[in-house]
């Protein structure tokens, strides 16, 4: 099969993305890609290391701000499209995958007018503008919640999960000694993650926790983000909490995890809802249609979680919330089996199916 596959931004595009590839390689080991994303942001670095053909635009999602800097944007993917197209048809693709992000619009415009086959996914409840936009024009729509699916075409959108949980699920356990000999596998393992880049405000608030975990049973990980580690890497804590920047290969230490307290991603919500960790999530308040709150909103309501808001946070509620999770086995293992109700395990097998269907 020959796929050119984007998806960019953030990486709860990217990551998705690559599940989808790496089913599609797995499925058909024959099979060519071309990835085609932004050539400033992750998916420009992060990509090409993975051995996979890259091809990089300069591309800008909309202004909301100011919206006469929209003709520039306009322009910009016009310019694109133009450019695609003769890419695209050079490599014939039998199929052309979005998984969100800004960087989509262009490939899946240029590919949809050139009449090839298109798949997109969407990460979050509230569907992006792009994702908005394209609905109509592609073949077939994959969501990762339930609740996506009103705001897609009925006829052509599919309730898929998110591909990033199939490959949580399948991951390795790797034991807490191999991160640092000083950590017990025996022992309950909380980890705070504020996304892979981190939270500046989250940082500051949590400073003022770290102290509170002193003589408590159970570890913890405080992922910082490689943007505020040295910020901490001078502050004494306890011997049972590691600061560490960034978890490489996080998800082969989720299966250790009994606590997470974490930002409501789309990438988050598919791991911990198809491994059943027990969450306390805090959405961040600064992203478009304030799709977080909305995704952790969709597991609250189906007491998967405990919700806390940015804006209300409190250190001893936050600590008092993990305390009940680890000590309360009976509360922590109701969130577990409700969680494990909203996970599907086998969306990148799902989506591969669909493409199948779609190219044949």
């Amino acid at each position: 099969m020959k796929v050119i596959i984007t998806a960019g931004g953030t990486g709860g595009h990217i990551y998705p993305a690559l599940a989808i590839l790496n089913k599609i390689k797995e499925k058909e080991p024959n099979s060519t890609f071309l990835y085609i994303g932004t050539k400033d942001r992750m998916e420009k670095d992060i990509v090409p290391k993975q051995g996979i053909p890259y091809l990089g635009i300069d591309m800008q999602g909309l202004n909301r701000k100011h919206i006469f800097k929209n003709i520039k944007v306009l322009l910009k993917t016009y310019k694109n499209i133009k450019f695609l197209k003769k890419k695209i048809k050079e490599f014939n693709p039998d199929i052309v995958i979005g998984v969100a992000g800004y960087v989509t619009l262009p490939v899946i415009y240029a590919s949809y007018k050139l009449g090839y086959k298109t798949f997109i996914h969407e990460q979050n409840l509230i569907p992006g503008m792009t994702n908005k936009f394209l609905a109509k024009k592609v073949d077939k729509i994959g969501v990762s919640l339930k609740g996506s699916l009103k705001y897609f075409p009925k006829d052509k959108t599919i309730y898929t999960g998110n591909p990033r949980s199939e490959e949580v699920k399948n991951s390795k356990y790797v034991s807490l000694d191999k991160l640092d000999s000083s950590l017990d596998p025996n022992k309950k393992l909380v980890i705070i993650v504020m996304g892979s880049l981190g939270s500046k405000t989250m940082n500051i608030k949590l400073k003022e926790t770290l102290p509170l975990f002193k003589n408590k049973d159970y570890q913890v990980i405080f992922v910082t983000g490689k943007n505020y580690y040295e910020y901490y890497k001078e502050i004494k804590v306890s011997n049972n909490v590691k600061i560490v920047p960034y978890l490489n290969n996080m998800m082969d230490y989720l299966k250790n995890t009994s606590c997470i307290v974490s930002r409501s991603g789309a990438s988050t919500i598919s791991e911990i809802t198809v491994l059943g960790i027990p969450p306390i999530l805090i959405p961040s308040p600064y992203v478009t249609n304030n799709h977080q709150y909305l995704n952790a909103k969709e597991l609250f309501d189906n007491n998967a979680c405990i919700l806390m808001e940015e804006m209300n946070f409190n250190s001893k509620e936050l600590v008092d919330n993990i305390d009940k999770i680890i000590n309360d086995n009976k509360f922590s293992n109701e969130l577990k089996n409700n969680l494990l109700k909203l996970g599907v395990s086998d969306s990148a097998t799902k989506i591969y199916n669909i493409i199948k269907e779609i190219t044949e």
